[in-house]
């Protein structure tokens, strides 16, 4: 992860780093590192956004990590500068400055981990669509819905996940969503 946080500008790696401490503070559901990594790569940065869902990932372990074991900003800094593979000056001087200002509030409690395990949900989009045609089949004419799930993993990582569904399908998963949200109301 060192080698590719080199590449990362400073004040991308601050925003990197910012987000990920929002989302362990439970203040933003995830850390959408699909449009970082745009704005990275049209800064001119040559990354992808496997490496910087790694980066992302060994940073909030790192949060993590210490929030657990309760360092304070000189021991974490000290930890960073003493393993084989060091951090740049720069990733360093941020991740100081993001842990001094906001590292301290990361909760630990049992229970918020435990919860922070299945992922959580963050937004739906869906819209109903019309097949006329294919290349087998010359008259479909067939309804069918699109359903986006946007999702933010235990990570952080923000995700959308699509499927279709034939209108009884569609019609059956708005039934159950009736259903909890009726189960809700009495909670």
């Amino acid at each position: 992860a060192a080698d590719k946080i080199r590449l990362i500008p400073q004040d991308f790696f601050a925003e990197l780093c910012e987000q990920i401490i929002q989302h362990l503070n439970h203040k933003i559901p995830g850390i959408n590192t699909a449009e970082l990594c745009q704005r990275i790569q049209a800064s001119g940065v040559d990354i992808n956004i496997g490496d910087l869902a790694k980066v992302a990932n060994t940073l909030s372990f790192l949060f993590s990590a210490a929030a657990r074991n309760n360092l304070s900003t000189e021991e974490l800094v000290t930890s960073l500068g003493s393993g084989v593979n060091t951090l740049p000056k720069h990733a360093v001087q941020v991740i100081r400055h993001v842990w001094n200002e906001q590292g301290k509030a990361i909760p630990v409690s049992e229970d918020a981990r435990a919860t922070a395990t299945v992922g959580q949900f963050v937004d739906m989009k869906w819209k109903l669509g019309v097949a006329m045609s294919s290349d087998t089949c010359r008259y479909l004419k067939y309804p069918y819905v699109t359903v986006t799930l946007t999702v933010a993993d235990p990570s952080g990582q923000i995700t959308d996940k699509s499927f279709e569904m034939t209108i009884p399908q569609f019609k059956n998963f708005f039934r159950q969503f009736k259903e909890m949200a009726a189960v809700l109301e009495t909670v």
